[in-house]
């Protein structure tokens, strides 16, 4: 079956991992739902041992909404592992991550699949735009994600908003469930299938702040490049990543 095919008339699962998002979680999930309509999709939301209100708001989901399900950690894992987790907990023909803070906007979803479904990409990524976080953290982060795509071959762009064809989800969730890989992202950069991106705007965080310090963000990023140099020297590489 071509790659059209399955994203398009088949099953979609959204992997959303859930952390202080009580006051979001109703929103999300209803601009989800009209951003699919016509499709056939599932959300599952993992609540990272969240410390407010989130495990209950997603529970009530599920029971309005049987697409919905809910995975609940009792210890908190980190996004990366927590949307590898719920990765690994659905099946379908496409999968696609995002945060729950509404910063991904769920209406980019469709142009995800869409460009998925042309079958000559493994992976496609929302390219990050617009200004959704103060400078200095756009600055450090797009220093970043040039280091990562100078060692991994991703999108220069590419963030945690993306959707997965089958076999890159098969290769993200061996990686970092069953492996030491710091980074969904990073793990789909070196699972060797092409990437593309299509720019996305994101938008600023609606309510609430980000859980992620200067000093977290700082290790986190040193530890992830530190993990895929050893692996862009002496593992394979994915080709050049496309653009649509």
């Amino acid at each position: 079956m071509g790659g059209r095919a399955r994203v398009s008339g088949g099953r979609v699962a959204v992997v959303v991992p859930v952390y202080g998002n009580e006051a979001t979680l109703r929103a999300l999930h209803g601009r989800l739902a009209a951003a699919l309509g016509g499709r056939d999709w599932v959300l599952r939301l993992v609540v990272d041992a969240s410390p407010d209100g989130s495990l209950a708001v997603a529970r009530e989901l599920a029971t309005a909404d049987p697409r919905v399900r809910v995975t609940a950690l009792a210890v908190n894992v980190g996004q990366h592992r927590a949307l590898a987790t719920g990765l690994a907990a659905e099946d379908g023909d496409a999968w696609v991550c995002l945060d729950a803070d509404l910063q991904d906007p769920p209406e980019a979803v469709p142009a995800l699949l869409d460009r998925l479904a042309r079958g000559d990409a493994g992976a496609v990524f929302a390219g990050r735009r617009g200004r959704y976080e103060s400078p200095v953290r756009r600055l450090t982060g797009g220093l970043h994600r040039r280091l990562a795509a100078a060692l991994t071959g991703l999108p220069p762009d590419a963030g945690a908003f993306l959707a997965l064809g089958p076999a890159v989800r098969d290769a993200v969730v061996a990686a970092v469930l069953g492996g030491d890989a710091p980074s969904v992202v990073l793990a789909a950069g070196l699972a060797g299938a092409p990437l593309s991106s299509v720019p996305v705007a994101r938008d600023r965080r609606p309510v609430g702040e980000s859980a992620w310090t200067a000093r977290a963000r700082l290790r986190q990023s040193l530890r992830s490049l530190a993990w895929a140099a050893g692996r862009g020297v002496n593992g394979s590489r994915a080709g050049r990543p496309g653009r649509s």
